[in-house]
């Protein structure tokens, strides 16, 4: 018989990603910002995009690596800047004991974990340009509900990407709203079905 019980309390310990929620934001005063679930689904959407832009070979595996890159957080929370000044959480240890119970697929998934921390190879620069490109759309959506300071997350990822369309794509997120996207929805007939 299959022992499927590790893979299905890692599934579970996956949704303690749910409710810890991305904690720089409260610096700026946000006061219930999004969790670290939600910030890796949009960083592994962006990721994708990102790595077709680029014309990386493997933009799933782009996406993989972000779906994956904070699951550590689910054993050491979320850490802003500030909090990492003093405190040190051995994420690389959380990793090898939420992924040696999973066999081959943990090995990979750690794997992918580790590439992307180590930011050597053209696609890890890569997802880290949409894991920042995540936090920067963010940011503009929290200044707009008027948290001036989350400005200063922008200003700081400007500084730090690497990738040319990452580049492009941030200087066209400072210029737009985050509303853009569905003015003039409502007018529109939907598309008719053949």
């Amino acid at each position: 018989m299959v022992n499927d019980k590790p893979t299905l309390n890692f599934f579970f310990e996956m949704a303690m990603l749910k409710r810890i929620k991305h904690e720089g934001w409260r610096v700026v005063g946000v006061e219930t910002p999004d969790s670290v679930a939600e910030h890796a689904l949009r960083a592994a959407q962006i990721a994708y995009f990102l790595a077709c832009e680029e014309g990386h070979p493997e933009p799933e595996k782009a996406s993989l690596m972000l779906v994956f890159h904070d699951m550590a957080e689910a054993r050491v929370g979320d850490m802003h800047k500030i909090a990492k000044r003093y405190v040190m959480a051995d994420e690389l240890a959380a990793v090898r004991d939420q992924t040696d119970p999973l066999g081959e697929p943990g090995r990979r998934i750690r794997k992918l974990w580790e590439e992307f921390e180590a930011r050597e190879t053209s696609l890890a620069k890569i997802a880290k340009d949409a894991d920042l490109l995540e936090q920067a759309l963010a940011a503009k959506e929290y200044m707009e509900r008027g948290y001036k300071f989350a400005d200063d997350f922008i200003n700081n990822i400007k500084k730090i990407l690497n990738t040319k369309t990452a580049l492009r794509w941030m200087k066209q997120i400072t210029r737009m709203n985050s509303n853009d996207w569905w003015q003039g929805l409502k007018k529109l007939e939907p598309q008719k079905r053949k």
